[in-house]
């Protein structure tokens, strides 16, 4: 479960746009606090933290040829001068976030009590950095930008090995990133390579195109970083920093964003505007020729056409699995409504109970089922009462031999019947089988094989639950002779179904 920190987290990066002006950076913070009232996110400001002393060679110290150095040296702040920007960005409702460059400053970003730290891309891999960034108790961001795939493996593992809770960033590291650089299908890439792990975006594209994080939110990301700075007479901002207004448009992006891509990990809710609608498309169905009381509502004894009236059986509806019967005569031509027929019969929920059931039984006994089966759920007197009489039966070939598997439920009984044909071997593979051929009963159990010849009758039950493998000659349809005339009047006592045996395991069907 994503830790709530990560969850549409907007992280607006100061880095050293304050300019070393704590004055700047706390009209910085203020300005973007007013843009970010405005949206529905959840905002954190950021920081960077190096400790200038040791982070720059002493030999390199005051040279004005060496571009970072000169920049880090101008902006340079002091802690308490940190801690009023710090303070500010929290009175404004940020939470706070900071990137430490070294060891020193991670200690300082423990020690001030930030939200989040942050690892910039070239730190990825900085293991003395990462030692001590593990060993802080707060949930950390990493930038990937230039991690070659086996170091994002190492740097995902060793974190996931000490339960910390991270996130990872994709980030292309050019200031500013052309819009064909950007590589947004990293996003998925790295979710499905790290599942469970939040994903975001880190951006450094010109700060007027808004087409980007659009695509990074619909691609999955559930943080968006952007740089932020605030220019004046006295302060120039970089080409990939957002002023006030371009981050107020990049925001109004994402939120398009969020409200076109809707919920997630689950189905949508539909409106009963867009129900009633649908529903005015739909087909009604109306009798053919005059149905009786008892009669099955059947794609045969009626036509489907529109309008519909509310209540009333939509094609839709006219599954094989919903066991439709008139309780009142329905006219020829009128439409047949719920209110003329008795309780609706749901096949598929019960054949989901008893699926769910048998796959207990075929866990327990370890049975080995081909990936793909078909299967006949044989009810003699009704699917609602197949617990009662009846079987599971896994027709898995049929020629001059034949070989099915079979599943009786703990208390289930097959009727009395014979074949005229078939000769039949039953090998029990898996619990108790009580079988009765020609009035003599006996039980038998996991290992046993018994034969039932040509013309014998034969029943069959199980008190705790059976698995039996049927061996015999080929099985001819018409070739069951049942002793009770009800069943061979059911017409409808077979339901047949193709499934992926995984559900087995535990997937649905």
């Amino acid at each position: 479960m994503m830790n709530k920190t990560f969850d549409r987290l907007f992280i607006l990066e100061m880095a050293n746009n304050h300019m070393g002006d704590t004055d700047h950076g706390i009209a910085v913070i203020r300005a973007f606090a007013e843009v970010c009232r405005k949206f529905p996110f959840r905002f954190a400001l950021k920081f960077q933290y190096r400790d200038i002393d040791t982070f720059i060679h002493p030999a390199f110290k005051g040279r004005k040829d060496v571009p970072y150095v000169s920049r880090f040296e101008s902006t340079r702040l002091t802690q308490e001068q940190f801690m009023l920007m710090k303070k500010e960005a929290e009175k404004c409702g940020f939470l706070t976030a900071c990137t430490p460059f070294d060891e020193i400053s991670a200690d300082r970003v423990v020690s001030q009590k930030f939200d989040i730290m942050k690892v910039a891309s070239c730190s990825f891999t900085d293991w003395p950095l990462l030692e001590k960034i593990a060993a802080a108790d707060m949930p950390v961001i990493l930038s990937t930008a230039g991690a070659a795939l086996q170091d994002i493996d190492s740097v995902a593992n060793f974190l996931m090995h000490r339960r910390k809770d991270f996130a990872l960033m994709h980030c292309v590291g050019e200031y500013p990133t052309a819009i064909e650089h950007t590589e947004m299908g990293q996003i998925p890439f790295l979710m499905d390579r790290y599942k469970g792990v939040p994903v975001g975006y880190s951006t450094h594209e010109d700060p007027n195109e808004t087409d980007a994080v659009k695509m990074a939110i619909a691609a999955g990301a559930s943080i968006l970083e952007r740089h932020i700075g605030l220019p004046t007479e006295k302060y120039k901002i970089n080409k990939y920093s957002s002023t006030p207004e371009q981050l107020e448009k990049w925001l109004a992006a994402a939120e398009k964003a969020y409200k076109l891509m809707g919920v997630k990990n689950t189905r949508r809710s539909f409106s009963e505007k867009e129900l009633e609608d649908l529903r005015g498309l739909r087909r009604g169905a109306f009798a053919k020729a005059d149905i009786k009381p008892g009669d099955r509502i059947k794609p045969e004894n009626v036509f489907f056409a529109i309008p519909n009236e509310k209540g009333q059986v939509l094609a839709n509806d006219m599954s094989k699995y919903l066991v439709l019967t008139a309780k009142e005569e329905i006219k020829a031509g009128s439409p047949v409504m719920y209110s003329l027929l008795e309780k609706p019969f749901n096949a598929r929920a019960k054949v989901q109970e008893v699926m769910q059931k048998i796959r207990s039984l075929v866990n327990s006994g370890n049975i080995p089922l081909p990936e793909k089966a078909d299967f006949e759920l044989s009810h003699h007197y009704g699917l609602e009462r197949i617990e009662e009489s009846g079987a599971v039966i896994i027709n898995c070939i049929n020629r001059e031999y034949c070989k099915k598997i079979l599943i009786m439920l703990p208390g289930q009984k097959h009727p009395t019947h014979y074949h005229a044909k078939k000769e039949e071997a039953f090998h029990i593979l898996y619990g108790n089988l009580q079988l009765t051929i020609d009035g003599k009963t006996q039980e038998h159990k996991a290992g046993e094989i018994v034969v039932v010849e040509r013309g014998q009758k034969h029943s069959f039950s199980s008190e705790n639950g059976a698995v039996f493998e049927e061996v015999s000659t080929t099985h001819y349809k018409n070739d069951s002779f049942y002793e009770d005339p009800a069943i061979t009047a059911n017409k409808n006592r077979k339901t047949e179904l193709t499934l992926w045996t995984d559900w087995l395991k535990g997937k649905d069907y």
